[in-house]
């Protein structure tokens, strides 16, 4: 399995939404992202370079396997 490595924002949110989570609301530089069927709320920083202890605790939040990550991952960069 392919290692994790720090992702420009718009990737990881283009994975989250693709997953079904919905953009609600954007405080500063982070940004929330909420799926009927998780408690919390995911939060992605507007950062050129999200760490990979970021993704790995949103992967964690959102109960998102690795292989489903890089499934949506593959996806979001082929788009553009």
């Amino acid at each position: 399995m392919p290692r994790l490595i720090p992702l420009d924002w718009k990737i990881l949110e283009c994975i989250f939404l693709n997953d079904g989570f919905v953009f609600k609301r954007q405080e500063g530089s982070h940004r929330a992202y909420k799926k009927p069927t998780i408690m919390r709320r995911v939060i992605i920083p507007t950062y050129k370079s999200v760490g990979v202890d970021i993704i790995l605790n949103n992967l964690r939040t959102a109960k998102m396997t690795r292989d489903r990550y890089f499934e949506l991952l593959d996806i979001c960069r082929h788009r553009g």
